[in-house]
């Protein structure tokens, strides 16, 4: 049999056996993972898995699913209150852009994948990378699976306090891994209503925006003290 790369032998990423995430699952008596195919994989993985499901009558059928699997990643809202303000960035998107965003240039919150990192880790890294700021102390806030019918990432959420004085780089990105990323200082009222008219189309921004006005820095109860 011809050597499958990820499968066999090492891929480009050094990776093998990218076909057998999922078959030892037993979480679920009502899932029996029969086969996971790999069907593309480049730095990420695409994967057709077929499984049986007991349906709530009791009844089992065989679905087939493809799964898109990127990693964990994690994602900040470093905010100001002393001045009112958030960072955020704003880059482009090509996947947005071909869904008919105007123009993919997307203001997002800074996020990443954690890699081999934790996610206060790797959070922190991107933060310096992307923002050019060193955070205080983290805030988790949630975590959660933001396209669960088909990407199997979960998305660990954070907030973080930071002043003038802490940004301490550029920002901007790696150019070797094609990043071009603007670095935004809004006023968070601003940014709160660009979530409202379209402005802010990101979903895990809008999330961390949308908590810091209720529960978070900028909740009413927040400044009652």
């Amino acid at each position: 049999m011809k050597p499958r790369p990820g499968i066999d032998t090492p891929d480009h990423r050094g990776r093998t056996g990218l076909n057998q995430a999922g078959r030892d699952l037993d979480r679920n008596p009502d899932i029996r993972v029969r086969d996971v195919e790999l069907t593309s994989q480049g730095w990420h993985v695409l994967r057709r898995t077929t499984f049986d499901y007991r349906r709530r009558d009791g009844r089992w059928e065989t679905q087939t699913r493809e799964t898109y699997d990127r990693g964990n990643g994690a994602v900040v809202l470093p905010y100001d209150t002393a001045r009112g303000c958030v960072l955020l960035s704003r880059q482009f998107r090509y996947p947005a852009y071909v869904n008919d965003h105007p123009d993919g240039m997307l203001i997002e919150a800074a996020a990443g994948l954690l890699d081999a990192d934790d996610p206060p880790t790797a959070i922190r890294r991107e933060s310096a990378e992307e923002l050019g700021v060193t955070l205080g102390p983290l805030t988790r806030v949630l975590d959660a699976y933001m396209s669960p019918g088909s990407v199997t990432e979960r998305l660990h959420f954070f907030a973080a306090p930071y002043t003038p004085a802490d940004r301490t780089g550029t920002g901007g990105g790696l150019e070797e891994d094609g990043e071009d990323i603007e670095v935004l200082e809004l006023p968070f009222a601003e940014a709160l209503a660009m979530t409202r008219d379209g402005r802010i189309a990101d979903g895990k921004t809008i999330l961390l925006l949308q908590w810091a006005a209720l529960d978070g820095p900028f909740a009413p109860a927040a400044g009652t003290g």
